[in-house]
């Protein structure tokens, strides 16, 4: 090896590096050449290894090439990293634009379901007046379904009640939320006040106002010296607050085993207004929920002696809320999952 042959290996090695940098198609081409031809154990190292085998007088000859040509490779290096840098760059921002004035992405909003917002409503208004919120069971015994409530097996009553049984001895799914008062009036001392919401399950035909599941909410209120007269003034502003302040109300007589007396609570029709329509039979009135004083033998089952204690239960379907506050016919709309109707009450 002599000073001619290392000095033309060097420029050698610089056309082959020039030549490799016109054809590198992106960046990273361009730093795997770097290191092929720079890096430590480069192509421009091993050329210099020879560099020991030369007379004293040429070597620093042979240096002075070899830095020329790494600060000519060096430079046509940085200036290709920069233009194909440039040019990935320019892409990127070609293909990521931003069109600004372009409408976004809809953000698809849920909504409360009618009969869950109706729930929600009626706990709402009636813990303006103390009422607290519980959830009970929905799968109960037949003691706390029927017996407890005054509805011994043998008693005629029961056929007003299409029960679901379950396979499990003496369980069934509750037709009503009446056995959430028994769970109430057991565990929590007078004065009492609860609101008690839930799904309920009857053997019935289906129809535009029946169902074999749907919700009920039921009210309980127990104190001393609670009277018919605080019912029927909780429920006249319930219904103003739930249906306009000006409307009127009535108690009808009614039945259920469970109060004593018993009534109906009519509201006046929310489609004409009083005159009659057949939206309300003619009446002029439409019932929305049942009620009376809490039987004395509920009380007794509970523990709770009714010369000290009396009160009040009332209850009602939120569906039926739903449907006269939002002019619905059809009592199966609420259970079908059709997004068309379900997105009307966002």
């Amino acid at each position: 090896m002599n000073l001619d042959d290392l000095s033309r290996d060097l420029e050698t090695l610089a056309e082959e590096t020039a030549s490799a940098l016109a054809g590198a198609s992106d960046v990273a081409a361009v730093e795997a050449l770097e290191l092929d031809v720079l890096g430590k154990k480069g192509r421009l190292t091993g050329v210099l290894r020879g560099i020991g085998a030369l007379p004293a007088d040429d070597r620093p000859k042979v240096g002075a090439i070899a830095n020329r040509v790494r600060a000519t490779i060096e430079a046509a290096v940085a200036e290709r990293r920069t233009i194909l840098g440039s040019a990935e760059l320019d892409a990127r921002l070609r293909a990521e634009t931003i069109d600004v004035t372009m409408p976004g992405r809809p953000i698809r909003r849920g909504s409360l379901h009618p009969s869950i917002e109706s729930m929600a409503e009626i706990a709402r208004i009636f813990a303006q007046f103390g009422f607290v919120t519980y959830e009970t069971p929905e799968i109960e015994t037949d003691e706390y379904n029927f017996q407890d409530l005054n509805i011994p097996q043998d008693h005629p009553a029961r056929d007003l009640w299409d029960t679901l049984y379950v396979d499990i001895p003496g369980r069934l799914l509750r037709t009503h939320t009446s056995p959430g008062q028994i769970h109430v009036m057991r565990t929590v001392k007078p004065p009492i006040r609860a609101i008690l919401p839930g799904r309920c399950f009857r053997y019935e035909a289906i129809d535009a106002s029946h169902g074999t599941e749907f919700f009920q909410v039921e009210g309980l209120m127990i104190d001393e010296g609670t009277t018919l007269g605080d019912l029927r003034g909780l429920l006249d502003e319930f219904a103003h607050a739930m249906f306009g302040a000006g409307k009127k109300t009535r108690f009808r007589p009614g039945y259920y085993p469970f109060t004593e007396p018993s009534v109906a609570f009519d509201v006046e029709c929310l489609v004409c207004g009083g005159p009659g329509c057949p939206a309300c039979g003619r009446s002029g009135w439409m019932t929305i929920l049942g009620a009376g004083m809490v039987h004395p033998v509920v009380l007794r089952n509970c523990g709770l002696d009714p010369e000290r204690y009396q009160g009040f239960a009332f209850g009602m379907g939120p569906e039926r809320i739903a449907m006269l506050r939002h002019r619905i016919n059809d009592i199966r709309l609420f259970l079908e999952n059709d997004l068309r109707f379900l997105g009307q009450f966002r």
